[in-house]
């Protein structure tokens, strides 16, 4: 199901743990024991979805692949650490955006093309065309949120996070959380309207 950004965040139910969150804890504990294998399952399981995350907040492909060396690391060394108190990609999602907002507020990049957006093969020409403007136009309001925002948007519609694991990874309370998102579709919905003005 299609989701649009200046939407309400998709209802979400509660669910037990899947056993793709139990093989990553179980791979964690093995982490902490000094297991490289179970480091190396870890970390190309993680690599794309961290690629897809980091990417979102930054065009730069070295800096995604750098802060994606360095939030492994951390997850090598410090594999112990995990209370259990979250899902593994929690923890290791929370990691991951604490090195990409020290990274982007020691510089702010430029945005840059969105490799992910396609239009659907099924409609018209025209409606490709139009649907892939839009798609462009989106992922240029979202690259000019502030980077809070931007993660906010990024984790709730690109990774189906809802409000507490985003809390959790922003290590912030989910009344900042909702506070951002509320901030960040006011201003999309202006960007895409036109009516805010380049800065």
């Amino acid at each position: 199901m299609q989701q649009t950004i200046t939407g309400a965040p998709p209802a979400r139910a509660a669910r037990p743990a899947s056993t793709a969150d139990a093989e990553e804890a179980r791979l964690l504990v093995q982490v902490a024991a000094g297991n490289r294998h179970a480091f190396e399952r870890l970390y190309r399981g993680y690599f794309p979805r961290l690629a897809r995350f980091l990417g979102r907040m930054t065009p730069s492909a070295p800096l995604v692949e750098e802060l994606i060396n360095d939030t492994m690391l951390v997850v090598w060394r410090r594999a112990d650490s995990f209370d259990g108190s979250s899902k593994v990609s929690t923890w290791v999602f929370g990691i991951a955006w604490r090195k990409a907002r020290k990274a982007l507020s020691v510089r702010e990049l430029p945005a840059g093309d969105d490799p992910d957006q396609q239009a659907d093969p099924q409609p018209a020409p025209e409606l490709r065309m139009a649907a892939a403007e839009l798609a462009q136009r989106l992922a240029a309001a979202v690259e000019r949120l502030p980077w809070p925002q931007r993660m906010v948007v990024v984790l709730t519609y690109f990774h189906d996070m809802d409000y507490a694991e985003i809390a959790a990874v922003a290590d912030c309370p989910v009344n900042t959380v909702k506070t951002r998102m509320f901030h960040a579709r006011r201003r999309l919905k202006a960007l895409l309207a036109g009516e805010e003005d380049d800065r």
